[in-house]
């Protein structure tokens, strides 16, 4: 399993390169102050981070117990962003209708596309970090990164 300061690398530099694309985009698709959508994205980022860390270590130790391996496949790794997207979505919701003064419906509807586009975002990191820092467990291991 990935080491303590492994994770941290991994969640802040997560969501950092997020927080660089996520702003911009979010004020232009929802026609609102970047400060406004740059302050849900930090609150975001900082309880996406610890969510991350958090989720990432019992997700990786449930698979090492279902499968002996934390090494993850194609269907596993949609499985694990749609859940970890799932739990954000409940822990961010009521910050963002509350912050930009919004009813909860347009929160959720803010949230979801937020939601949408991490999930594509963070199947692509994910891999794409795992092929840069794969573990020594990996390398004798037959299923595909």
């Amino acid at each position: 399993m990935r080491s303590p300061l492994d994770r941290l690398r991994h969640a802040l530099s997560f969501e950092i390169i997020a927080l660089l694309l996520v702003t911009p985009l979010g004020a232009a698709v929802f026609h609102m102050p970047m400060h406004e959508i740059g302050v849900v994205g930090v609150v975001g980022a900082s309880l996406a981070t610890l969510w991350n860390m958090i989720y990432n270590y019992i997700f990786d130790l449930g698979l090492r117990r279902l499968t002996g391996t934390t090494r993850k496949t194609a269907r596993i790794r949609v499985f694990h962003t749609v859940l970890f997207e799932a739990g954000l979505l409940v822990i961010l919701m009521p910050f963002i209708a509350w912050y930009l003064g919004i009813s909860l419906w347009q929160a959720f509807v803010m949230d979801v596309s937020f939601a949408l586009f991490y999930m594509v975002y963070a199947f692509g990191f994910n891999w794409t970090y795992d092929r840069l820092f794969p573990l020594p467990e990996w390398k004798n291991s037959p299923s595909a990164q």
